[in-house]
């Protein structure tokens, strides 16, 4: 992908990084110029088969502050214009992220260093696995600035924590920490601020040592499962299980668990 200041990729070992770099804004996602960069990784993401698994992070002591709240004072950027044209804003501007996060075919984890707020928050929730600092904080806070989730967290945010804690974080804007959130099921862990990285690449390293044609046939089917119901995701996995069964890494696979050695995996 394209270089850019506002937005570091990197990939080492089977591995895509990606930092938020906007720390004077606290890592604001609702300017082009990031809704463009991220959409650009995504791309990126799905065509580079070298890469098995992402990282996303933030620059800075923040994780991703949501939408840049002077902009809304304002009234520049996708907040500036009519109730029309600002429809159209968020259609052809924030919404761009959620959609195409949800096109990514391998899996990403957030490693959430210090506070998701707003559409910060749901951008924890568009990722596979979220691991948390001790430092990073949680607000589903559009309510205090006065205007509703417009990026898709009412739809993320309740198949992450329930219905009750998606209201309660919605309808009041609280922020929650890191363990609170570990209790209601928003992150999977929480670490040392300094070790979140370290446990983060040791996760991604984990996923991307497997097979990565099953890497995202198994993605897929874990996002396929949560709209149709169970006969039609049986049907489905006897299809993609055919499929499996017929690639080398699977006769690897299955050779290096009998002869107890480390796997060598390909792709194929």
């Amino acid at each position: 992908m394209p270089v850019t200041d506002i937005l570091k990729f990197n990939v080492e070992n089977h591995i895509a990084t990606i930092t938020l770099n906007q720390p004077e804004t606290r890592n604001s996602i609702s300017e082009h110029e990031m809704i463009d960069a991220i959409v650009s990784a995504c791309d990126e993401l799905n065509k580079n088969q070298n890469i098995r698994v992402a990282i996303l992070t933030g620059a800075g002591s923040a994780f991703c502050s949501g939408g840049n709240v002077k902009d809304m004072r304002d009234k520049k950027g996708m907040f500036a214009g009519s109730s029309d044209e600002l429809a159209d804003n968020y259609r052809n501007g924030i919404q761009r992220i959620p959609l195409a996060l949800s096109q990514v075919e391998i899996p990403l984890i957030a490693a959430v260093n210090g506070p998701a707020v707003g559409a910060g928050c749901d951008l924890t929730c568009m990722c596979d696995i979220r691991i948390a600092s001790n430092k990073a904080k949680f607000a589903e806070s559009f309510i205090k600035v006065g205007i509703i989730p417009g990026d898709g967290g009412a739809w993320f945010l309740p198949r992450i924590v329930g219905i009750s804690r998606a209201s309660q974080m919605a309808l009041t804007g609280q922020m929650i920490d890191a363990q609170t959130a570990l209790q209601w099921n928003l992150v999977s862990e929480v670490v040392e601020h300094d070790d979140l990285l370290k446990r983060a690449n040791e996760l991604a390293q984990q996923i991307s040592s497997n097979p990565p044609q099953v890497i995202r046939a198994t993605k897929r089917l874990l996002k396929l499962g949560q709209t149709i119901d169970l006969p039609e995701l049986l049907n489905e996995s006897a299809n993609v299980q055919a499929q499996m069964h017929a690639t080398e890494d699977h006769i690897e696979a299955v050779n290096a668990f009998l002869e107890k050695r480390p796997p060598n995996f390909k792709g194929q």
